[in-house]
């Protein structure tokens, strides 16, 4: 049997660099990987509206499974990053954007990323070995992102998350992670069982959610049921100097919001509920504060925020 090796555009190749290239930038320089993952999703998504077969050659489908199509495997990492129109990446984008920050910063970005390349390639997986022998292709990244959910679930049951929830009509809510992985299970379950024919891959999603259980049960285990002692003890993924568990006096910070809006930013920081939410908030409001005598940006670490030049410190 020949073995077949399809030919790889210079687009596709420069896509593929893109992705390799943000996630090892973003590891060098201690970005979240959920902005990685984001970001490179994005910009793939650009490239694509320029050149249409980046889709079809990083896209996978499910006869590459069979040993004739083995060296294009390599796809089954690159169709998480390919979306099929602004609306498909939206909405995984947008899932994915709040629920990951916040589970990022819990179990630390080498469990985060992890998690999400193997339930990304488990739930194309889960599809394929379902339609084996199918020429379709298979794109985006909804395997990966219910893999987040499920191992987030499972992991921090009682954490809550901004979600859009599709009943009846869209609407956003927080909601906790483990309510909404129990209601997206139900709805995929459904569609499943009714056959439901709307060239969405329902398979991948179940499958990614499931390995999501899985992976959070063997590399974190369920850590939402710990103590209140013991969860304050708990070390965080740090992407600032912001200690994740300290209280803000939030009183203080208002002589640093100087303009109409770091006082609206500060009050939605002040009412967010979210910890690992807040202190992601609370370091881009430092990133933009600057000493109100010399106008230079300020240094901030352990409750402490300062000038270099000694003209302002401040404890909150």
């Amino acid at each position: 049997m020949d073995i077949i090796v399809s030919q790889i555009s210079l687009p596709s190749l420069f896509c593929i660099l893109i992705i390799v290239g943000i996630i090892l930038f973003s590891y060098f320089k201690k970005i979240m990987m959920t902005y990685a993952l984001i970001f490179s999703n994005f910009i793939v998504f650009i490239i694509t509206i320029a050149f249409n077969d980046v889709v079809s050659e990083l896209g996978f489908r499910p006869i590459y499974l069979s040993i004739q199509y083995f060296p294009q495997l390599y796809t089954l990492f690159t169709s998480m990053f390919i979306h099929g129109g602004f609306l498909h990446i939206f909405g995984n984008m947008f899932v994915f954007l709040f629920m990951g920050m916040a589970f990022e910063q819990r179990i630390g970005w080498k469990n985060f990323l992890t998690i999400y390349l193997i339930t990304g390639l488990c739930g194309a997986l889960t599809h394929s070995f379902l339609n084996l022998g199918s020429p379709i292709t298979l794109i985006g990244a909804s395997g990966a992102v219910f893999g987040i959910l499920g191992a987030f679930a499972y992991s921090y049951p009682r954490d809550e998350v901004v979600m859009p929830i599709p009943v009846g009509i869209m609407f956003i809510t927080r909601i906790k992670v483990i309510y909404a992985a129990i209601l997206f299970a139900v709805i995929e379950t459904v569609i499943v069982v009714y056959d439901v024919q709307d060239n969405t891959a329902h398979f991948a999603h179940l499958g990614g959610l499931v390995s999501g259980v899985i992976l959070a049960a063997v590399l974190i285990g369920n850590q939402g049921v710990k103590t209140k002692e013991s969860a304050e003890k708990a070390i965080y993924y740090d992407i600032s100097q912001v200690p994740k568990s300290q209280k803000v006096d939030f009183s203080s910070l208002k002589k640093l919001a100087t303009t109409a809006e770091l006082k609206d930013e500060l009050i939605k920081i002040e009412n967010e509920s979210v910890i690992q939410v807040r202190d992601i908030w609370l370091e881009h409001f430092f990133n933009k504060t600057v000493c109100p005598k010399c106008g230079k940006p300020l240094k901030h670490s352990n409750g402490k925020i300062w000038c270099e030049d000694k003209h302002f410190n401040l404890k909150y």
